[in-house]
Formats: C-alpha cells, structure tokens, sequence
C-alpha cells in the first residue's frame, strides 16, 4: 500500500547547517534548505521542522568537553534554539512564514510548544520549526522528530542527511557499500544500523510511522521524494511508495 503524503516532519541535524564551514553556520547550505522547503510547500506539502544543535554542541560529547551528561545535553538544548532562530530568519527571507516553538520558553526569544498551536499554524500555510529536543537530558532530536511528528499527525519523518539513503556500511569510506531502497524498522534495530537513534526508531515502529532518509544536501531532494522519485531509502511497513495529489 502507498503512503500517501500531504504532512511531513522534516528532521535536520545542527551539523548539516555547517556544510563544509569550519564554523557553525554556512548561509549557503541554510539557503538551500528553505528554498527546497518551500519548493515542497508551494506543492501543498504542510511542513514541520526539528532541528539539532551539533554545529555548536552535542551533548553525546560530555566527557570530551568536561560537562556533566545533564549539563551538556542542555547545552545542546539551546544550541538547537539558535540554529530555530536562524533557520526562521532564512525562511523568512525566501517568502515563507516560519513560527518557531521550543519544549522549553525563554521569555521574550521562544514560545513553548503546544500540539494545538502548531497544528493550526500548519493548516494556516505556516512552517513549524521546532526547537529544544524533548526538553529532557538522555534524549536526542531523533527522538524529538519522531514524537513531534505523531503529535502534529504527521505522514512521515523526513531524515535529511549528506548520503542519498541508508547503507550497508559508510559509503564515504567503501566504495563497495551498497544502498537499502527499502528497509523494516526491526533490521535497523536488529543490526544497530546508525540511521537514528534506536529509541526513536523503536517508537516509529510502535506507531507505524515510515522515516523516509535522503541526502538533503542536493539540490530539489524533498521535492524528488514527495514525486517518488530521486535516491532515498523508506523505513516502513508499506510497499509500493508514495501516492502524491489530493493535497488535504
């Protein structure tokens, strides 16, 4: 059975925002990124957006940087907070109209996240950027993306990432590694492949949701995988890819 699309939670990780910058932002590659997004908007696709903060700081890294684990995956927090505030400010440049919630308020800067907010700002037109992880230490912003996109109903997670898929091994290093066009959520966890992290996965897999991962670093690839089209791999239990019209 296809899946039909008309909402997707689009997940990109602080990294990707760095491109090839040694420093935390390159404005290129966040240009890119709104001008797709809006390429897939201008479709009918309702679209929600987590972000990461690992272009500034990952709280996986604790030990290496002498922080509590506590200490800093808060740190992370708000790193994702700056890379939603950047990330509202490019979208706003290429004419769309982002509104920016955290799982966390900072007065004056953020407003906390509200399921009921969100979901009637999407079925105004508005971008949903969602920043602040799940607000919790011990989680990532997998997991965020994956329970951001069951509250706002979304029809899947879209997993950007510099490769075009999943593969068998990193084709950055082997030439030889070959590329999953489709794959069940239990053989990720089963192999402990390094797509997301398990728990969000596990949870996906709970509630059916498909994760569909792309390389968003090309030009139009949102826009490819909404058509069924394009490189990408599709973690779900459906067959037969997306069914795109009929936009709700």
């Amino acid at each position: 059975m296809p899946i039909d699309l008309n909402k997707v939670l689009l997940k990109i990780s602080g990294e990707i925002l760095s491109g090839d910058e040694i420093n935390s932002f390159d404005i290129n590659v966040l240009l890119k990124i709104a001008k797709d997004i809006k390429s897939i908007h201008e479709m009918g696709i309702k679209v929600a957006i987590v972000i990461g903060g690992g272009n500034i700081i990952r709280g996986i890294n604790h030990k290496d940087l002498k922080l509590s684990k506590n200490d800093a995956d808060a740190m992370g927090m708000l790193a994702t907070v700056i890379n939603g505030l950047y990330l509202k400010n490019t979208l706003l440049s290429v004419g769309l109209k982002p509104v920016l919630y955290s799982s966390f308020s900072i007065a004056g800067i953020i407003e906390v996240f509200s399921y009921e907010d969100a979901e009637e700002n999407l079925n105004k037109g508005n971008i949903l950027v969602l920043a602040g992880g799940t607000g919790n230490p011990y989680f990532t912003t997998d997991t965020s993306a994956v329970l951001r996109a069951l509250e706002l109903n979304c029809d899947a997670v879209f997993k950007g990432t510099k490769v075009d898929g999943i593969y068998n091994k990193d084709p950055k290093k082997y030439i030889d590694a070959e590329k999953f066009q489709n794959l069940s959520y239990n053989y990720i966890l089963k192999n402990n492949l390094n797509v997301m992290d398990m728990a969000s996965v596990a949870i996906a897999e709970e509630n059916d949701l498909p994760i569909i991962v792309f390389s968003i670093m090309e030009k139009g690839s949102m826009q490819k995988v909404i058509k069924n089209e394009g490189e990408f791999t599709l973690v779900s239990n459906y067959e037969g890819g997306f069914n795109y019209g009929n936009r709700i």
